[in-house]
């Protein structure tokens, strides 16, 4: 057992308080954390391996964490002919596993989840920082059925085999006639 009271020799530093010494405050020893991020609440940055200090939101994060890159896509709805336009236009910051290789084909597939779904695939292009597809695809659906349901986009790896390296989806309540541009962030492929 320790003792945790001050030593009593005269002009001895007060090192020996815990925050296990009932006898302080207890307000003393207490953080506040946020209780989104179980971060104190007070620390704006944190110190990397390095030991330097660098903004929270500039943080590397790894593995499962990391970027997976941003897919843009145009959507327009006719409403006069009852067709979807949609347009995958770039990948940008794209990543995938090594197991891939150094630049993989690149293609995005597209599904519709109605009842029975629709499915469309870009042309493959060689995988690279900013991929630019520009490909639309024109569908013959009703509004109404499209206001229910997500657009869903693959990216996959053709070569060296077929693999879906990320995805990211869109819900199409708001389908208009006025042309939408849309920045979707990509996510690890769901298992």
């Amino acid at each position: 057992v320790s003792d945790l009271r001050p030593s009593a020799l005269p002009g001895s530093l007060d090192v020996s308080r815990s925050m296990f010494d009932l006898r302080s405050p207890p307000h003393r020893f207490m953080k506040r954390y946020d209780s989104v991020s179980s971060v104190p609440s007070s620390t704006s940055s944190r110190k990397d391996s390095q030991g330097s200090n660098r903004s929270l939101d500039t943080i590397t994060l790894s593995g499962d964490e990391r970027d997976f890159g941003r897919l843009n896509v145009k959507l327009c709805y006719v409403s006069s002919v009852e067709q979807i336009w949609i347009t995958v236009l770039h990948c940008k910051d794209l990543n995938w596993p090594s197991s891939c290789g150094e630049n993989p084909r690149i293609c995005v597939k597209g599904i519709l989840t109605l009842p029975k779904p629709v499915h469309f695939k870009s042309s493959a292009k060689e995988g690279c920082n900013d991929i630019e597809f520009m490909e639309t695809f024109v569908f013959a659906i009703k509004l109404q059925s499209l206001q229910a349901v997500r657009l869903v986009f693959k990216i996959q790896t053709q070569t060296p085999r077929k693999k879906t390296i990320g995805e990211c989806s869109l819900a199409l309540r708001e389908l208009s006639s006025q042309e939408s541009n849309h920045w979707l962030d990509i996510s690890p492929p769901s298992k």
